[in-house]
């Protein structure tokens, strides 16, 4: 994408997930399910697209720093609610660092010919911030599809999704 490039269309949805709204997107890529998985789960690979983290995920909590936003973000907590490797990882980021409410993240993967689908969901007991989120969410999974087809991602910019992508999401969780 170039600065003359249009906003991409927004790719979310709206499910409900137990008693909570949660907003969906679908990302197929022509990689491997492992490789998909190395993108999301190992530090080096993740920092490409998003940031990077630290710690023991055997012990179920992890910290997690954002480095793609271009400023100093602060580490905050993750706990790892469920993991198998290659197929699904259920996240809480936040816990316990003041967070009114923690985010819940679900990402699951399947495999499809060469390919895989990355299926991502983020339940919101409040839907709120939805204008940031949904947009946030669709520029980082087409930096990790840039990241996974070999493309740099310094096309990849902010300001393609957000506030264009904002009011979609505001009036699909209204």
């Amino acid at each position: 994408m170039t600065d003359a490039t249009p906003t991409p269309p927004p790719t979310g949805r709206r499910e409900t997930r137990g008693p909570d709204a949660a907003v969906v997107f679908d990302r197929d890529f022509g990689a491997t399910p492992a490789e998909v998985w190395a993108a999301l789960t190992e530090p080096a690979l993740l920092e490409r697209w998003i940031g990077t983290w630290s710690g023991d995920p055997v012990a179920g909590t992890v910290v997690f720093r954002m480095t793609a936003e271009g400023e100093e973000v602060p580490e905050e907590p993750v706990t790892i609610a469920e993991c198998a490797p290659r197929e699904r990882l259920a996240l809480q980021l936040g816990v316990g660092d003041g967070a009114a409410e923690p985010w819940r993240l679900e990402l699951a993967l399947a495999a499809h010919g060469t390919g895989t689908t990355l299926t991502f969901a983020q339940l919101l007991a409040d839907p709120a911030g939805i204008g940031d989120i949904a947009p946030g969410w669709e520029y980082y999974l087409d930096r990790l599809a840039a990241v996974l087809s070999g493309a740099g991602v310094e096309a990849v910019r902010f300001e393609h999704y957000h506030p264009a992508q904002s009011e979609h999401y505001v009036a699909m969780f209204a």
